[in-house]
């Protein structure tokens, strides 16, 4: 009767205890935080030469990057490295894949039409990918809304991609660090499906997992449409650009929709 007793009373204090402090969840996304501005802050902009420094030229310029975790390219996790790897190739320049320190990542230099492209695949793991992604947006002079994240999204099934115009991370931490780090949320996004796990497979497990062969014969189609995607996107001429503001991708867009309307006359 006393050790029940005492049980109880220990499993209360423990439950009120844990139950003070932050969830898990919250002090990871604390934690990364912190991390993504340690990062951040301790990068130095370097002098540039050569093709680097034409990019700087007047034109239209974009960055595209694939997300990922470096040394899991083969991963569910890392298709937008995948994804990059085939534009690349496309391009004729995957050849060209060169390490950069002070982006933290491999890049190509390259162009579509009229538009300068760096195509960028990060080195460091996919909760700080935006570290590299702001790197390389200051180097080379990109603003935020000419950035494009090629990522995976577990929401759709495998076959399947789509184009999300800014707004949240949708519980992408790859996604989420680069909002962190460029404070806006206004990048335009290619969302690459992998579909949610089966069974009592868990999330992490599912997306570190490798394909399966059958899966590999619908990847191949995914990779020559998605490429044909982006360089549709790349393509495009430029519309006025929203302005950037933190956590404000889809506010600002619709700001400046409403504005051009205006100025039109389509609301008088």
């Amino acid at each position: 009767m006393r050790t029940g007793w005492f049980f109880g009373r220990f499993c209360s204090f423990f439950s009120h205890f844990f139950e003070k402090l932050p969830s898990f969840v919250a002090m990871r996304r604390l934690l990364t935080r912190i991390i993504n501005r340690v990062l951040l802050d301790a990068s130095v902009t370097p002098a540039m030469t050569g093709a680097e420094a034409e990019i700087h030229t007047e034109g239209r310029r974009k960055l595209v990057v694939g997300l990922g975790n470096p040394g899991m390219e083969g991963t569910r996790h890392s298709v937008g490295m995948a994804v990059l790897g085939a534009l690349a190739a496309r391009l004729g320049v995957a050849d060209r894949w060169h390490g950069d320190r002070h982006v933290s990542g491999e890049v190509i230099l390259s162009e579509v039409q009229q538009t300068r492209l760096v195509l960028l695949r990060p080195r460091l793991l996919m909760n700080v990918n935006g570290v590299s992604v702001a790197k390389a947006a200051g180097k080379y002079g990109i603003r935020p809304e000419d950035i494009l994240l090629v990522h995976d999204e577990l929401d759709k099934p495998l076959g399947k991609i789509a184009i999300k115009h800014g707004g949240s991370a949708r519980g992408h931490n790859g996604v989420r660090s680069c909002v962190d780090c460029l404070q806006t949320d206004v990048m335009l996004r290619l969302r690459v499906g992998i579909g949610r796990p089966s069974g009592k497979t868990s999330v992490e497990r599912h997306v570190l997992s490798r394909f399966s062969s059958a899966e590999q014969k619908v990847l191949e189609s995914v990779l020559v449409q998605s490429v044909d995607l982006l360089i549709s996107q790349l393509s495009q001429q430029d519309s006025p650009s929203a302005p950037s503001s933190p956590a404000g991708g889809r506010a600002a867009a619709a700001a400046a929709q409403r504005k051009q309307k205006e100025e039109k006359g389509g609301l008088l």
